[in-house]
């Protein structure tokens, strides 16, 4: 069974990329969006992707951001995903993708009226603007932009749509590992729910994270066994 890829968002510090690489994170998430707390400049990000080993992705989240906003950004902070997290249409997103030469990730964020077929509407409509889409992250609707740190009914993902999409919102140590054995998505992403303070990592919450979502994946694991001896 393929295991359930980790992304720990929100990153502006050296040592707390040390902590999510060391906990086996799959990708490392930088804000580029000025009015949240974990907003990094396009120099400190540069820096902090420096350190990513191979085969960890860095992935720049944008809100509303212009064609020359995140090129000035993927100059200095040579990202290897984009991830929109505002109001910007299919058209849009191709249009940047395509500018800068990445795949992305568009969130949708879930309202309590959200319905599965909403879901998978929105994300054929991606992929058809743009082969550079890469799927949906899904995370909880809320006023402001930004992660919600709050959960939504999980129940409404279709599941044949489950396994392509990130899963966040509200997700902490306590609840990852019914998170994966629950809606057995693509990817978990985390911020707020490893951190000490705002921006401020907790490395031994990466790490705690980590170990659940792994718990999630040796849980599915062990079902599936016993079906198939059954």
């Amino acid at each position: 069974m393929p295991r359930t890829r980790i992304k720990i968002c929100g990153l502006t510090r050296p040592e707390d990329v040390r902590a999510a690489v060391a906990s086996g994170a799959d990708a490392l998430g930088f804000v580029f969006y000025p009015k949240s707390p974990r907003y990094v400049t396009p120099a400190q990000a540069g820096a902090l992707m420096a350190a990513a080993p191979p085969f960890v992705s860095t992935v720049a989240l944008f809100v509303n951001a212009s064609v020359e906003e995140v090129r000035t950004v993927a100059l200095v902070a040579p990202f290897s995903q984009l991830q929109f997290h505002g109001d910007e249409t299919p058209e849009q997103c191709a249009a940047i993708a395509g500018a800068v030469h990445r795949p992305f990730l568009r969130v949708f964020r879930v309202r309590p009226d959200t319905t599965g077929a909403d879901l998978l509407e929105y994300e054929q409509k991606y992929r058809a603007a743009s082969r550079l889409c890469s799927g949906l992250l899904l995370d909880t609707h809320v006023e402001e932009y930004g992660g919600a740190g709050k959960v939504f009914d999980w129940s409404l993902i279709p599941k044949d749509l489950a396994p392509r999409v990130v899963l966040s919102g509200g997700l902490s140590v306590s609840s990852a590992t019914d998170a994966v054995v629950s809606v057995r998505p693509y990817a978990v992403d985390i911020s707020s729910g490893v951190e000490a303070s705002k921006g401020i990592k907790d490395a031994r919450k990466i790490a705690a994270f980590a170990a659940a979502v792994r718990a999630g994946d040796s849980t599915i694991e062990s079902e599936n066994f016993h079906e198939r001896r059954t």
